[in-house]
Protein backbone atom coordinates (compact mmCIF):
# COMPACT_ATOMS: atom_id res chain seq x y z
CA UNK A 1 0.00 0.00 0.00
CA UNK A 2 2.99 2.30 0.11
CA UNK A 3 4.17 4.61 2.86
CA UNK A 4 1.99 5.68 5.73
CA UNK A 5 -0.50 8.39 4.97
CA UNK A 6 -2.12 10.43 7.74
CA UNK A 7 -5.39 12.14 6.82
CA UNK A 8 -6.77 15.27 8.45
CA UNK A 9 -9.53 13.44 10.33
CA UNK A 10 -7.09 11.12 12.09
CA UNK A 11 -6.21 11.97 15.68
CA UNK A 12 -3.03 10.25 16.75
CA UNK A 13 -3.19 8.53 20.10
CA UNK A 14 -3.11 5.27 22.01
CA UNK A 15 -6.39 3.74 23.12
CA UNK A 16 -8.22 0.40 22.95
CA UNK A 17 -10.12 1.73 19.92
CA UNK A 18 -6.96 2.86 18.14
CA UNK A 19 -5.40 -0.55 18.70
CA UNK A 20 -8.25 -2.56 17.16
CA UNK A 21 -7.52 -3.99 13.69
CA UNK A 22 -8.98 -1.78 10.95
CA UNK A 23 -11.24 -4.43 9.44
CA UNK A 24 -12.84 -5.01 12.84
CA UNK A 25 -13.63 -1.30 13.15
CA UNK A 26 -14.91 -1.11 9.58
CA UNK A 27 -17.27 -4.05 10.10
CA UNK A 28 -18.46 -2.69 13.45
CA UNK A 29 -19.12 0.77 12.04
CA UNK A 30 -21.05 -0.61 9.06
CA UNK A 31 -23.12 -2.89 11.31
CA UNK A 32 -23.87 -0.01 13.69
CA UNK A 33 -25.04 2.24 10.84
CA UNK A 34 -27.27 -0.52 9.45
CA UNK A 35 -28.84 -1.03 12.88
CA UNK A 36 -29.42 2.72 13.32
CA UNK A 37 -31.05 3.02 9.90
CA UNK A 38 -33.26 0.01 10.68
CA UNK A 39 -34.62 1.59 13.87
CA UNK A 40 -38.18 2.96 13.64
CA UNK A 41 -38.18 6.75 13.68
CA UNK A 42 -40.90 6.81 16.32
CA UNK A 43 -38.52 5.23 18.88
CA UNK A 44 -37.02 8.58 19.84
CA UNK A 45 -35.50 7.21 23.04
CA UNK A 46 -33.52 4.63 21.03
CA UNK A 47 -31.60 7.33 19.18
CA UNK A 48 -30.73 8.91 22.52
CA UNK A 49 -29.20 5.59 23.59
CA UNK A 50 -27.29 5.37 20.32
CA UNK A 51 -25.84 8.81 21.02
CA UNK A 52 -24.77 7.59 24.47
CA UNK A 53 -23.04 4.61 22.84
CA UNK A 54 -21.19 6.89 20.43
CA UNK A 55 -20.16 9.14 23.33
CA UNK A 56 -18.90 6.10 25.26
CA UNK A 57 -16.77 4.95 22.31
CA UNK A 58 -15.39 8.50 21.91
CA UNK A 59 -14.49 8.54 25.60
CA UNK A 60 -12.70 5.19 25.35
CA UNK A 61 -10.86 6.43 22.24
CA UNK A 62 -9.97 9.68 24.02
CA UNK A 63 -11.55 11.79 21.26
CA UNK A 64 -12.52 15.23 22.64
CA UNK A 65 -16.14 16.27 22.21
CA UNK A 66 -15.08 19.48 20.46
CA UNK A 67 -13.06 17.55 17.89
CA UNK A 68 -16.01 15.27 17.14
CA UNK A 69 -18.56 18.10 16.95
CA UNK A 70 -16.40 20.14 14.57
CA UNK A 71 -16.13 17.17 12.21
CA UNK A 72 -19.91 16.76 12.28
CA UNK A 73 -20.26 20.08 10.44
CA UNK A 74 -19.85 18.11 7.23
CA UNK A 75 -23.53 17.18 7.45
CA UNK A 76 -24.75 20.81 7.36
CA UNK A 77 -26.19 20.46 3.80
CA UNK A 78 -28.31 17.52 4.97
CA UNK A 79 -29.45 19.53 7.97
CA UNK A 80 -30.59 22.32 5.64
CA UNK A 81 -32.55 19.79 3.58
CA UNK A 82 -34.15 18.32 6.71
CA UNK A 83 -35.19 21.77 7.97
CA UNK A 84 -37.11 22.38 4.74
CA UNK A 85 -39.05 19.10 4.88
CA UNK A 86 -41.75 20.23 7.38
CA UNK A 87 -42.52 23.23 5.17
CA UNK A 88 -42.74 21.47 1.79
CA UNK A 89 -44.17 18.06 2.70
CA UNK A 90 -47.88 17.44 2.26
CA UNK A 91 -50.42 15.82 4.54
CA UNK A 92 -51.69 16.62 8.02
CA UNK A 93 -50.55 20.00 9.34
CA UNK A 94 -49.78 21.18 12.86
CA UNK A 95 -49.13 24.64 14.31
CA UNK A 96 -45.66 25.15 15.79
CA UNK A 97 -44.67 28.64 16.95
CA UNK A 98 -47.26 30.12 14.65
CA UNK A 99 -46.05 28.16 11.60
CA UNK A 100 -48.04 25.50 9.78
CA UNK A 101 -45.83 22.43 9.48
CA UNK A 102 -46.42 19.01 8.00
CA UNK A 103 -46.57 16.16 10.51
CA UNK A 104 -45.01 13.71 8.07
CA UNK A 105 -42.39 16.34 7.20
CA UNK A 106 -41.48 16.75 10.88
CA UNK A 107 -41.06 13.00 11.26
CA UNK A 108 -39.06 12.88 8.05
CA UNK A 109 -36.79 15.71 9.22
CA UNK A 110 -36.24 13.95 12.55
CA UNK A 111 -35.50 10.70 10.75
CA UNK A 112 -32.87 12.32 8.51
CA UNK A 113 -31.25 14.34 11.31
CA UNK A 114 -31.10 11.54 13.88
CA UNK A 115 -29.90 8.74 11.63
CA UNK A 116 -27.65 10.97 9.54
CA UNK A 117 -25.95 12.51 12.57
CA UNK A 118 -25.34 9.14 14.21
CA UNK A 119 -23.99 7.67 10.98
CA UNK A 120 -21.64 10.61 10.44
CA UNK A 121 -20.51 10.48 14.08
CA UNK A 122 -19.68 6.78 13.77
CA UNK A 123 -17.76 7.44 10.56
CA UNK A 124 -15.85 10.32 12.16
CA UNK A 125 -14.88 8.09 15.08
CA UNK A 126 -13.66 5.45 12.64
CA UNK A 127 -11.57 7.99 10.72
CA UNK A 128 -10.30 9.59 13.93
CA UNK A 129 -8.89 6.33 15.25
CA UNK A 130 -7.67 4.67 12.05
CA UNK A 131 -4.91 5.78 9.69
CA UNK A 132 -5.80 5.95 6.04
CA UNK A 133 -3.36 3.21 5.06
CA UNK A 134 -4.86 0.99 7.74
CA UNK A 135 -8.36 1.65 6.39
CA UNK A 136 -7.28 0.49 2.96
CA UNK A 137 -5.69 -2.62 4.45
CA UNK A 138 -8.90 -3.24 6.36
CA UNK A 139 -10.97 -3.03 3.18
CA UNK A 140 -8.58 -5.48 1.57
CA UNK A 141 -8.87 -7.80 4.56
CA UNK A 142 -12.68 -7.69 4.28
CA UNK A 143 -12.34 -9.02 0.72
CA UNK A 144 -13.44 -5.87 -1.04
CA UNK A 145 -12.60 -6.27 -4.76
CA UNK A 146 -8.86 -5.55 -5.07
CA UNK A 147 -9.42 -3.22 -8.03
CA UNK A 148 -11.70 -0.98 -5.93
CA UNK A 149 -9.12 -0.88 -3.14
CA UNK A 150 -6.42 0.11 -5.62
CA UNK A 151 -8.61 2.83 -7.13
CA UNK A 152 -9.31 4.24 -3.66
CA UNK A 153 -5.63 4.10 -2.75
CA UNK A 154 -4.49 5.85 -5.92
CA UNK A 155 -7.28 8.44 -5.70
CA UNK A 156 -6.36 9.44 -2.15
CA UNK A 157 -2.65 9.67 -2.79
CA UNK A 158 -3.00 11.32 -6.18
CA UNK A 159 -5.44 13.85 -4.71
CA UNK A 160 -2.66 15.12 -2.47
CA UNK A 161 -0.25 15.30 -5.42
CA UNK A 162 -2.72 17.35 -7.47
CA UNK A 163 -3.42 19.60 -4.48
CA UNK A 164 0.30 20.29 -4.05
CA UNK A 165 0.64 21.03 -7.78
CA UNK A 166 -2.27 23.47 -7.61
CA UNK A 167 -0.72 25.25 -4.63
CA UNK A 168 2.58 25.63 -6.47
CA UNK A 169 0.79 27.08 -9.50
CA UNK A 170 -1.09 29.50 -7.24
CA UNK A 171 2.17 30.65 -5.64
CA UNK A 172 3.70 31.12 -9.10
CA UNK A 173 0.75 33.31 -10.16
CA UNK A 174 0.92 35.44 -7.03
CA UNK A 175 4.70 35.86 -7.37
CA UNK A 176 4.03 37.41 -10.78
CA UNK A 177 1.52 39.85 -9.34
CA UNK A 178 -1.65 38.04 -10.39
CA UNK A 179 -4.70 38.17 -8.15
CA UNK A 180 -8.15 37.08 -9.29
CA UNK A 181 -10.50 40.02 -8.74
CA UNK A 182 -13.43 39.38 -11.05
CA UNK A 183 -14.82 37.85 -14.19
CA UNK A 184 -11.98 39.31 -16.27
CA UNK A 185 -9.57 36.85 -14.68
CA UNK A 186 -11.69 33.76 -15.29
CA UNK A 187 -9.71 33.11 -18.48
CA UNK A 188 -6.48 32.84 -16.51
CA UNK A 189 -8.08 30.49 -14.01
CA UNK A 190 -9.47 28.36 -16.85
CA UNK A 191 -5.98 28.10 -18.39
CA UNK A 192 -4.66 27.12 -14.96
CA UNK A 193 -7.24 24.33 -14.74
CA UNK A 194 -6.27 23.13 -18.22
CA UNK A 195 -2.57 23.16 -17.39
CA UNK A 196 -3.27 21.30 -14.15
CA UNK A 197 -5.19 18.61 -16.04
CA UNK A 198 -2.37 18.14 -18.57
CA UNK A 199 0.29 17.97 -15.84
CA UNK A 200 -1.80 15.50 -13.84
CA UNK A 201 -2.41 13.30 -16.88
CA UNK A 202 1.27 13.26 -17.78
CA UNK A 203 2.25 12.55 -14.19
CA UNK A 204 -0.22 9.67 -14.11
CA UNK A 205 1.38 8.17 -17.20
CA UNK A 206 4.84 8.45 -15.67
CA UNK A 207 3.67 6.86 -12.42
CA UNK A 208 2.04 3.98 -14.28
CA UNK A 209 5.15 3.34 -16.39
CA UNK A 210 7.27 3.40 -13.24
CA UNK A 211 4.95 0.84 -11.62
CA UNK A 212 5.04 -1.43 -14.68
CA UNK A 213 8.84 -1.26 -14.78
CA UNK A 214 8.84 -2.48 -11.17
CA UNK A 215 6.68 -5.49 -11.92
CA UNK A 216 3.13 -4.18 -11.48
CA UNK A 217 0.70 -6.60 -13.19
CA UNK A 218 -2.69 -5.40 -11.99
CA UNK A 219 -2.42 -6.16 -8.27
CA UNK A 220 -0.56 -4.57 -5.41
CA UNK A 221 1.57 -6.69 -3.07
CA UNK A 222 0.32 -7.04 0.49
CA UNK A 223 3.14 -5.81 2.72
CA UNK A 224 1.36 -5.99 6.08
CA UNK A 225 -1.00 -8.86 6.84
CA UNK A 226 -3.51 -7.51 9.35
CA UNK A 227 -5.10 -10.21 11.53
CA UNK A 228 -7.55 -10.03 14.41
CA UNK A 229 -8.08 -12.28 17.42
CA UNK A 230 -11.45 -13.43 18.70
CA UNK A 231 -11.07 -11.04 21.63
CA UNK A 232 -10.56 -8.09 19.29
CA UNK A 233 -13.60 -9.09 17.25
CA UNK A 234 -15.60 -9.31 20.48
CA UNK A 235 -14.51 -5.81 21.52
CA UNK A 236 -15.41 -4.42 18.10
CA UNK A 237 -18.79 -6.18 18.14
CA UNK A 238 -19.77 -4.61 21.47
CA UNK A 239 -21.07 -1.44 19.80
CA UNK A 240 -23.25 -2.96 17.04
CA UNK A 241 -24.53 -5.78 19.27
CA UNK A 242 -25.63 -3.34 21.98
CA UNK A 243 -27.20 -1.14 19.29
CA UNK A 244 -29.02 -4.18 17.89
CA UNK A 245 -30.54 -4.87 21.31
CA UNK A 246 -31.77 -1.27 21.45
CA UNK A 247 -33.17 -1.56 17.92
CA UNK A 248 -35.10 -4.72 18.76
CA UNK A 249 -36.59 -3.02 21.82
CA UNK A 250 -37.54 -0.09 19.61
CA UNK A 251 -39.59 -2.42 17.38
CA UNK A 252 -41.25 -4.30 20.25
CA UNK A 253 -42.01 -1.55 22.78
Amino acid sequence: MGAGHVHKLYREGRSPVHDLPPHCKLAATLAFVVVVVSTPREAVWAFGLYAVLIAAVAAVARIPAGFLLRRLLIEVPFVAFAVLMPFVAEGERVEVLGMSLSVSGLWGAWNVLAKGTLGVAASVLLASTTELRALLLGLQRLKLPPLLVQIASFMIRYGDVIGDELRRMSIARRSRGFEARGIRHWGVLAKTAGALFIRSYERGERVYLAMVSRGYAGSMPVIDEVAATRTQWAYAAALPVTALAVCLMGWTL
